[in-house]
């Protein structure tokens, strides 16, 4: 599916709701006619694919293999009309944007493994994809249609489910609505943890308006991420990780040991699967909620510190940690997956933008915790387990966490005072380096402003300046 592209002065954003549906089955039923649509044509896609190896496997042309079928958005639409007759024959109890979620997600699963195996696709390798069963995620998309709150603001109309209500006002998403400020794009309807949520894709149009000077606490703020505190500021304040896992792990471990004593789906005994008990799928249940409770504390808490980031600082400047290769650490992926330290980057890249603020991103590779935040000395080597800096050289002595914030600020040695909202791409923050500095000082290299609300436009080097601390 096309991706929507938002006009200068608007935002793409997602409001979402928690349902409490009378008729839940329905729910279920569109959910279940995505993950049909999607099994159906990719078994057949898989048939074609694998007549056409065994064809090569005894020395047939290229020429003369099997012609694939078509796997575009439209050709998987167009088959399915076509078959949707005798192999659904009950099609007309769901929306048509039911089957069209599942077409959707087999296009883009397909398009991902045609350009991984081509080479044009970054990251890892992308497989075949593979069937999806009951136990999937269940998830229907909606794009066209009666998609709307209702005017009492407590339900929500969706094609063919109709009104359904939601557990908390919906009035945020209306008022906008109503004041020609907000379009709903789509609706997406997800089963998450035993509970039913509603995500609208809204476009928002946004005025960037910087904040009063009153309400800024500083011009630039360096932010150090880390385990035993979830940010370092250079102010010197350290913000308490919550370790919502850590603190929940004797809960896991007694749901899980409450499930192990159930009848599951897999026999031990005779190596065979079975139909889990119901007291074993509420086990299931239950432990998915607690889940979600850990994932709902741990976003509470990045919100709260990147909002008030945001909205207090003019520039931010934070590091670009490869988080992925920490956790390959087995002493550290539990705490760092605990902490999710790669939430603050992705949320400051859009509410920067929304606050009027500026994010810059550190060199992965600048040594912000070896450097002495005073002379700018680099100390060749300094462990883990040393939690405060000592300078040799001028005998500073101070948190390694703060030394290496402090560093962070002092990269930006010059702000533009413009409306924030230039980038270099229209996603996300994009590293740029500079010149290296002189030898035996520390060297610092700087990100891009994120994307904002207002027009994109390509800024020059000399906008973002960086130095060394003085």
């Amino acid at each position: 599916m096309k991706r929507y592209e938002a006009p200068a002065g608007w935002t793409v954003q997602a409001y979402k709701f928690c349902l409490d549906p009378a008729d839940e089955q329905s729910l279920r039923r569109h959910a279940g006619a995505a993950r049909f649509a999607f099994n159906h044509m990719l078994g057949r896609l898989s048939a074609v694919k694998a007549q056409r190896l065994a064809e090569a496997s005894y020395g047939v042309a290229e020429a003369d293999l099997t012609p694939w079928q078509g796997w575009s958005l439209p050709d998987l639409r167009r088959t399915w009309n076509h078959l949707k007759h005798p192999v659904a024959p009950w099609w007309r109890e769901c929306s048509k944007e039911a089957f069209n979620t599942g077409l959707d997600a087999l296009a883009r699963a397909l398009a991902n493994w045609a350009a991984s195996r081509s080479g044009k696709r970054k990251g890892r390798k992308m497989g075949w994809p593979r069937f999806k069963g009951r136990a999937a995620a269940r998830s229907v998309r909606f794009t066209t249609g009666a998609i709307r709150v209702d005017a009492d603001r407590r339900h929500v109309v969706l094609p063919r489910l109709g009104r359904i209500r939601t557990h908390e006002s919906a009035r945020k998403l209306a008022r906008r609505v109503e004041a020609g400020t907000a379009k709903i794009l789509s609706a997406t309807v997800t089963e998450t943890a035993g509970r039913w949520f509603c995500s609208f894709q809204v476009a928002v149009k946004r005025t960037i308006e910087r904040p009063a000077h009153a309400r800024r606490l500083g011009r630039v703020i360096g932010v150090d991420v880390g385990i035993k505190h979830l940010a370092v500021l250079s102010t010197g304040e350290m913000v308490d990780n919550p370790a919502p896992f850590t603190a929940a792990l004797k809960r896991f471990g007694k749901a899980q040991r409450r499930a192990s004593r159930r009848i599951g789906p897999y026999d031990p005994a005779t190596h065979r699967k079975r139909t889990p008990s119901n007291r074993w799928k509420r086990a299931q249940t239950q432990a998915a909620r607690l889940h979600a409770t850990v994932a709902a504390v741990r976003a509470d808490a990045w919100h709260q510190l990147t909002t008030r980031l945001a909205q207090q600082y003019d520039t931010i400047v934070m590091e670009d940690l490869h988080v992925a290769g920490l956790k390959r650490n087995r002493r550290l992926a539990r705490a760092l997956s605990d902490a999710a330290p790669a939430t603050l980057r992705r949320q400051l890249r859009y509410k920067t933008g929304w606050y009027g603020s500026v994010l810059h991103v550190a060199d992965r590779w600048y040594p912000s915790s070896k450097t002495c935040s005073r002379c700018q000395t680099v100390k060749p080597k300094l462990s883990l387990c040393e939690r405060t800096f000592h300078c040799d050289a001028c005998g500073l002595s101070l948190d390694r966490d703060v030394n290496a914030a402090r560093n962070l600020a002092a990269l930006v040695r010059h702000v533009d005072l413009e409306l924030p909202g230039d980038v270099k791409t229209g996603r996300g923050a994009c590293v740029r380096p500079v010149s290296p500095a002189p030898a035996g000082r520390a060297v610092g290299v700087e990100a891009s402003r994120p994307p904002a609300a207002n027009a994109v436009r390509q800024r020059t080097a000399a906008d973002h300046e960086l130095s060394n601390a003085q």
